[in-house]
């Protein structure tokens, strides 16, 4: 499709349909012994779950929690991959694999501002490899679950590489290129804040990246049946 041509996306349309990756179950979470591996009940049996977000995820992965599960292939280390959890706003997307097809479709349709010509994914610059670079744009993706009160908060844990990517934004900016971080909102609220205490460095670089002239965008989704769909735009708090 041509520049111009991508028609831009409407709220409620679909992205993905998760029953594309296999057979899904539900779940009941018990324990979450490190980062990567959390601990659940299916149909009776204790099972092990990989969970593909380094957050800290407190306020969702909760004794009891329904959740959505992908079955693993046999051989592999854990049963099932986590691929959602039901919230009072119904499920909520917990799996960072899909950010990146999630995020591209939104910059296609031009949360950025524009539409861009070519969009590349997993681009080198500096030290750090950015989400994408659309046009003259570096992008760096974001995925946030943390809702306290009104607002969406990132990170959820210390983040060295959430720090390096905007340092380097910062520098791609100053090299005269575009720069911008986009935030994919998996819960809703009312704006988006760096969080004040998880990671006090990278809410400093956050706000230096604004005032340097990097870009912010933001977007929701949601879980509607088993398909994840756009759910409007994110805009930053007020107060920072």
């Amino acid at each position: 499709m041509k520049p111009g041509k991508i028609p831009a996306l409407r709220e409620g349309e679909p992205l993905f349909d998760l029953r594309s990756l296999g057979e899904l179950e539900e779940g009941r979470f018990l324990e979450r012994p490190n980062r990567f591996v959390a601990l659940a009940e299916v149909a009776g049996k204790r099972v092990r779950v990989h969970v593909a977000d380094t957050g800290r995820l407190e306020e969702i992965l909760a004794p009891g929690r329904l959740l959505l599960l992908l079955r693993n292939r046999p051989g592999m280390k854990t049963n099932y991959t986590l691929v959602a959890a039901a919230m009072e706003e119904g499920w909520v997307l917990i799996n960072s694999r899909f950010h990146r097809p999630l995020g591209r479709r939104a910059i296609e349709a031009g949360i950025l501002g524009f539409r861009p010509r070519k969009l590349w994914e997993e681009v080198s610059y500096g030290r750090s490899r950015f989400d994408y670079r659309a046009d003259g744009t570096y992008v760096e993706l974001k995925g946030c679950s943390l809702v306290i009160g009104e607002r969406c908060l990132f990170p959820n844990a210390p983040t060295e590489r959430g720090r390096r990517h905007l340092e380097e934004l910062i520098q791609a900016r100053e090299g005269g290129f575009g720069a911008s971080i986009l935030i994919l909102a998996v819960r809703r609220c009312r704006c988006f804040a760096p969080h004040p205490e998880r990671d006090p460095a990278f809410r400093e670089r956050f706000i230096e990246a604004l005032e340097k002239g990097v870009g912010f965008h933001g977007f929701f989704v949601k879980i509607d049946g088993f398909v994840v769909r756009y759910d409007g735009r994110l805009g930053l708090c007020d107060a920072l």
